[in-house]
Formats: structure tokens, sequence, C-alpha cells
């Protein structure tokens, strides 16, 4: 399995539980909990971002070594 895959795989969990948060946080008026799952959202785009960059360059590099 790809590091890459991995970070995207992660990305997704952390978005997911961000989401949860998110929508707890704003059904019970808890603003910190919603600041905390739009967190978890944003830091899981940026590891699905990273780990899709890190599979392209990965890619990349091995067809340059061919």
């Amino acid at each position: 399995m790809s590091e890459g895959f991995k970070n995207k795989v992660s990305g997704e969990i952390d978005k997911a539980k961000g989401e949860v948060k998110d929508k707890f946080g704003k059904a019970r008026g808890d603003l910190s909990k919603q600041a905390e799952g739009k967190f978890d959202k944003a830091k899981g785009d940026v590891k699905k971002e990273f780990g899709e960059m890190k599979d392209k360059f990965d890619h990349d590099s091995s067809d340059q070594t061919k």
C-alpha cells in the first residue's frame, strides 16, 4: 500500500469525523465542537491532497527511472 494512498484514506477518515463533530456541535449549539469539526474537515482535505500529490510524484519519479 502506497504512502499516498494511506494519506488519502486518513484524510477521508478525518473529513468524516469532522463532519460528525460539526453536525453534532451545530445540533447542540456547541460552537467549540463545530469549530473542531471544521478543523478536522480541513485537515482531512489537506491530507487527501497531500496523498494525491505524493502518488503523482511517486508515479512520475518511477516513470523517469525507466
